[in-house]
């Protein structure tokens, strides 16, 4: 499938541009456009694209799928006697929208990124356009040279896995005070199993709010099925 990319305009603008994703992304694009395309906000499209309202979010959402099979494999051969709820918390951490506004501000991408931040103000701008930028990559030089350039440039270097294992992310927590703030109700609703196998529990957990179910997740406790659950919720109903 090609992918249709406004042209750039001026040689100038090209070169200038050209150096500054090389310097920021530790990268050499051979479809400058793209790139362009992954960095432009919804904010700054009508201004960028001359009136067209195109941005980066097809590249954010196609980011998002690459970043979470390369975390994943990466977990995987780390913690080879982890078991598939610790691997699961793991990539929840290092994928999550405050963890990677953090890189995103640590590699200085805002140098690059085209927003009108004081038009449309929206605190995940840049964790959003790191994911656009690794859909990008991804797109101009495939899946491999993508994972060699996260594992030596843009992730791994700014990721202390022995760290992420102690923080806990409390979704159910910020689920429940963003429902508090916007008068909804947030209803967790638990059933728990016997795994055959093992004969150990196994709990089964959706949350609901306005009675329609938005998340849901399993663990070994209860608390691990609904944290599960309410990040599912809060990815799809709050981040969004």
């Amino acid at each position: 499938m090609k992918i249709r990319i406004l042209p750039l305009k001026r040689f100038s603008q090209n070169k200038k541009l050209y150096t500054a994703i090389s310097q920021v992304l530790k990268y050499r694009p051979k479809n400058l456009g793209l790139f362009k395309l992954a960095l432009t906000h919804k904010s700054a499209s009508y201004k960028i694209y001359n009136k067209h309202s195109i941005n980066n979010e097809r590249l954010e959402f196609l980011g998002d799928s690459v970043l979470n099979t390369i975390v994943a494999e990466w977990l995987y051969q780390y913690y080879p006697d982890s078991d598939e709820g610790f691997l699961t918390q793991m990539r929840s951490k290092l994928v999550s929208r405050d963890n990677l506004n953090r890189i995103a501000s640590e590699v200085s991408l805002n140098k690059i990124v085209f927003s009108e931040l004081d038009r449309f103000p929206c605190k995940n701008v840049m964790g959003n356009a790191f994911e656009a930028v690794i859909g990008a990559i991804f797109i101009d030089a495939g899946y491999d040279n993508t994972r060699r350039h996260l594992h030596k440039y843009l992730f791994l270097p700014y990721i202390n896995l022995s760290s992420f294992e102690q923080y806990i992310i409390d979704y159910k927590s910020k689920l429940i005070e963003w429902s508090q703030k916007n008068e909804m109700e947030v209803v967790f609703e638990e059933e728990e199993y016997i795994q055959k196998k093992s004969n150990k529990p196994l709990f089964h957990s959706d949350v609901k709010i306005s009675d329609k179910i938005l998340g849901s997740g399993k663990g070994n406790s209860k608390k691990e099925a609904q944290q599960e659950a309410a990040k599912q919720a809060f990815d799809l109903y709050v981040e969004t």
